[in-house]
């Protein structure tokens, strides 16, 4: 067999897997929109008081046990951000949305929107949530912040030499 089969061969399995990870993605798009439109219908405004936030393993969460059997095996080692609040005089624990968990405020009443058990989202109820810190940045994020800058200076050092290029 010569060289050029071979990587026809492997090119056709690429194209097949990504034929394959195209519709499975947009399957699960699919999902996901569905499930964002149930939790759009089912949301209410609470007033919440933040008891404690964390991110926990979901066995070890404190969650209702049917909740617990609904997640999928496979999720149930990863960590989700819990959060303990008390909505009246009862105790529940909830779980937040990761893009709004670093800005819930811990031992704070908040008003939020909730969806059964998931916090989508947080407003003060007096004063204004707190920013938070800048986490400091990765290897990766330097070294692509240090690509964009050397790339950059190229693209200036090219068009001071007489090539143009198109300029952001």
């Amino acid at each position: 067999m010569q060289v050029w089969h071979v990587l026809l061969i492997i090119l056709a399995i690429l194209v097949v897997v990504l034929i394959v990870l195209y519709f499975l993605g947009k399957r699960l798009q699919k999902r996901q929109n569905e499930q964002k439109a149930q939790i759009e219908a089912a949301k209410q405004q609470m007033t919440l008081l933040i008891i404690d936030k964390k991110r926990m393993r979901v066995t070890e969460s404190g969650l209702p046990q049917s909740v617990i059997d609904q997640v999928p095996r496979l999720m149930r080692r990863s960590k989700l951000p819990v959060v303990k609040v008390k909505a009246g005089p009862k105790i529940m624990t909830m779980i937040a949305d990761e893009a709004i968990f670093d800005i819930i405020p811990v031992k704070k009443e908040v008003r939020a929107t909730v969806s059964g058990i998931y916090i989508t989202d947080v407003k003060a109820v007096r004063g204004k949530l707190p920013v938070p810190e800048k986490k400091k940045k990765g290897i990766r994020a330097k070294l692509a912040a240090w690509r964009s800058n050397a790339s950059k200076e190229l693209e200036a050092q090219a068009g001071g030499s007489g090539k143009s290029k198109k300029s952001k």
